[in-house]
């Protein structure tokens, strides 16, 4: 009896090893395959074998929950289908060759939590739809070819932590909803061609940590709000076209000590108050 018992326990974690996703998410991730050029990764899948045995694939309770290829000679293109893997958390996919653009058919993705696309060849605006992923906390997509401007619904994202952009070709101003993502951490814009002024309402994101704005277009006075930011631990606003006066605290958390490029395309640093350590002091 209990040799039966053993039998069956074992058969059952057998069975339960090999379960298979429902046939539209594989479908969707062969059409992944074959979009991506599957063919010629450094690790590929054997389509003849269970999901389950593919790399990086990730699956709890039938559904795939996680795809991470990075750095796996991915190319080619992200199909539509991608937003069939309902129940994915996590699409990483960093430094690979993947062009084209980033699909809107990806907003679909309600469970999705972490989205890396960082050092691609992406191109094109990133896809107003991205908004509609709420449960979204981490979106990278430095080191592309993005252009365009930010979606203005971007503050759809309330779980959103890190807002990871830079070394793209993205343009406009930060949108207003940005300001009301009260749970972000990271904020990296840098070297985009981003212009406009640097609203006073980024005071709100009372959990910043780190405000990287180099190398852009911003224009107008550094606001003296961001000393609000007390959680503040790394910030590069320089090389901008910010004028005005700074206060020496503001100058001092800046790595590169608020060094702008003036009118005529020279570095000049911007003057500091020097009466004063915090420009909100003096305006009490």
């Amino acid at each position: 009896m209990k040799a039966i018992f053993t039998l069956l326990l074992t058969v059952l974690f057998t069975v339960l090893s090999f379960a298979e996703v429902s046939q539209l998410e594989k479908q969707a991730l062969i059409q992944f395959n074959k979009s991506t050029n599957g063919s010629s990764w450094i690790s590929k899948w054997d389509l003849s074998k269970p999901v389950s045995t593919w790399k990086g694939i990730t699956i709890i309770n039938n559904n795939v929950v996680a795809i991470n290829l990075s750095d796996n000679n991915l190319s080619g293109t992200l199909p539509n289908e991608i937003s069939n893997l309902e129940f994915l958390k996590t699409l990483n996919l960093f430094k690979n060759n993947i062009s084209g653009f980033i699909p809107a058919s990806i907003g679909k993705l309600k469970s999705l939590e972490v989205l890396n696309l960082s050092f691609n060849k992406l191109s094109g605006s990133i896809p107003l739809e991205i908004s509609n992923a709420t449960s979204l906390n981490t979106i990278e997509l430095y080191m592309n070819l993005l252009s365009g401007e930010l979606p203005n619904t971007i503050g759809n994202l309330k779980n959103l932590k890190v807002l990871s952009l830079y070394n793209n070709l993205i343009s406009g101003q930060i949108p207003n909803s940005l300001y009301t993502i009260k749970s972000l951490q990271t904020l990296q814009l840098n070297s985009n061609k981003l212009s406009g002024s640097l609203n006073s309402e980024i005071a709100n994101l009372t959990a910043l940590e780190n405000l990287s704005l180099f190398d852009n277009n911003f224009n107008g006075q550094v606001p003296f709000d961001l000393e609000k930011l007390n959680n503040l631990k790394e910030m590069n606003i320089s090389y901008n076209n910010f004028e005005g006066i700074v206060s020496k605290k503001l100058y001092k958390k800046d790595i590169l000590n608020m060094t702008m490029l003036n009118e005529y395309g020279v570095a000049t640093t911007l003057k500091i108050d020097l009466d004063k350590n915090s420009a909100l002091v003096s305006e009490d």
